[in-house]
C-alpha cells in the first residue's frame, strides 16, 4: 500500500473529532529550565477528552491566511482559550494601567485562526479571552477594567481564585438551546469584558450590571463564546459536548 492509498482520519466520519486549542506562550519554569514555553492548563484538554474529542494544542507562531487555513484543514473544531489581555491598539484604545503587557504574537495567531474558522463554518468555542478575541477580530471593543464600571472585583478575585456568579441566558439563543437553562452559576476570572458588540454577533448571556457573558455568531452553525470558564466546572460538560457534536457533524459532512 502506498501513501496515497492509506486511509486518513478525514475518511472516517465515525472517528473522534479533532479539536484544536490555542495555548499560552510565556516564560515557564520546570526543573532546572526557565525558558519561553507554550503551555495550557490541563483542565482544558481534559474537558475535550471527557466530552469525546481529541485535543490538539496550537501554540502561537508566525501566521498568515495560508498558514491559518492549513492548520484548520486538520481540525474539526477550534477553541480559543483564556489568557492575557488583548492589545488595546487592536480596538483603537490606549492601554489602561491595569491592562497586561500585549502578547501580539498570540493576538495575531488567534485572530487569524478565528476569522478563517468562521469563514469555513468550522465549529468554534471561545473561552474568556476567546470571547474577547472573537469580538475584537470582528470589529468590536472591550471594557479594559471592570472594577472601574462595577466598583468591585467580583469578576476577578485574584490569586487564581474563581468566583462564581449568576448569568441570565437569552431564551431565543443557541446557547439556551444547548444549556436549556434561563439562569446558571458560572466560574469567572476576568477583569475585562465585551463593550461594543461586533456586527454579526448576538449577545446570549449577561450578568449583573449588564456585563456581557456570552455571544454567538448569528450566521454560523456553531460559533459560541463565553466569558466564563466552563473547563473549571468539571461536572458540567454541556458546552464541550455541544462542540463535539457540532465537530462530528462537520467531520461527517466534510468526509
Amino acid at each position: 500500500m502506498n501513501d496515497s492509498e492509506r486511509p486518513t482520519a478525514s475518511a472516517s466520519p465515525t472517528a473522534p473529532p479533532v479539536i484544536g486549542l490555542t495555548t499560552y506562550l510565556e516564560q515557564a519554569q520546570t526543573g532546572i529550565w526557565d525558558v519561553p514555553a507554550a503551555f495550557l492548563p490541563a483542565v482544558y484538554f481534559h474537558a475535550v477528552a471527557r466530552a469525546g474529542g481529541i485535543a490538539v494544542l496550537l501554540p502561537p507562531q508566525p501566521v498568515n491566511t495560508r498558514i491559518a487555513d492549513r492548520v484548520l484543514d486538520g481540525l474539526d473544531a477550534l477553541i480559543i482559550t483564556g489568557g492575557k489581555d488583548l492589545d488595546p491598539a487592536a480596538y483603537g484604545q490606549a492601554p489602561h494601567p491595569a491592562t497586561d503587557e500585549p502578547r501580539r504574537d498570540r493576538d495575531d495567531w488567534e485572530s487569524a485562526l478565528v476569522q478563517r474558522a468562521l469563514a469555513r463554518n468550522l465549529p468554534f468555542l471561545g473561552i474568556c479571552r476567546g470571547a474577547q478575541v472573537l469580538n475584537v477580530a470582528l470589529g468590536g471593543t472591550l471594557h479594559q477594567h471592570l472594577p472601574d464600571l462595577v466598583g468591585d472585583t467580583a469578576y476577578q478575585a485574584g490569586n487564581g481564585v474563581f468566583n462564581r456568579i449568576p448569568v441570565d441566558v437569552e431564551s431565543d439563543s443557541r446557547l439556551h438551546a444547548l444549556l436549556r437553562e434561563d439562569r446558571l452559576t458560572v466560574p469567572v476570572y476576568h477583569h475585562q469584558s465585551i463593550d461594543r458588540v461586533a456586527d454579526g454577533l448576538a449577545v446570549s448571556a449577561v450578568s449583573a450590571h449588564g456585563i456581557i457573558q456570552a455571544v454567538e455568531v448569528t450566521a454560523n452553525t456553531f460559533a459560541l463564546a463565553v466569558q466564563w470558564h466552563p473547563e473549571e466546572s468539571t461536572e458540567d460538560l454541556r458546552l464541550f459536548a455541544g462542540l463535539i457534536d457540532a465537530a462530528s457533524a462537520y467531520r461527517k459532512a466534510r468526509s
